[in-house]
């Protein structure tokens, strides 16, 4: 089945950096876009960034442009977000997600907080 594990999170100071990684298994990786998406409290969940299989367009919400990355390694079956510059606003419950055949596929989350 598929499987999509997070990690990573913790406390990370404003203007510092933090990088999220997610294992994925259960389907064909390569083949298959990947996303980071993010979730506070009461609101609804938002994309952060997303990436094709071969890694040649990555696209990312305006509010971390410049700021964050997203990469993949299609031999580990892994995609990671580096953040950087970090704000008091990026704090949030970061998920990884697969969509295929119009499913959702999630992971459980891992928390980032940015704070001093």
């Amino acid at each position: 089945q598929v499987r999509l594990v997070e990690s990573g999170g913790g406390l990370g100071q404003p203007g510092g950096s933090l990088r999220l990684s997610c294992a994925a298994s259960g389907f064909i990786f390569g083949s298959s876009d990947m996303n980071w998406y993010r979730q506070v409290s009461g609101k609804e969940r938002e994309l952060v960034a997303s990436i094709t299989p071969g890694s040649s367009r990555r696209n990312y919400a305006d509010s971390v442009k410049g700021r964050f990355t997203i990469s993949r390694d299609n031999v580990k079956n892994t995609v990671d977000l580096q953040m950087n510059s970090l704000k008091p606003e990026d704090t949030a419950v970061y998920y990884c997600n697969v969509r295929l055949f119009a499913i959702n596929y999630w992971g459980k989350g891992t928390l980032v907080t940015v704070s001093s």
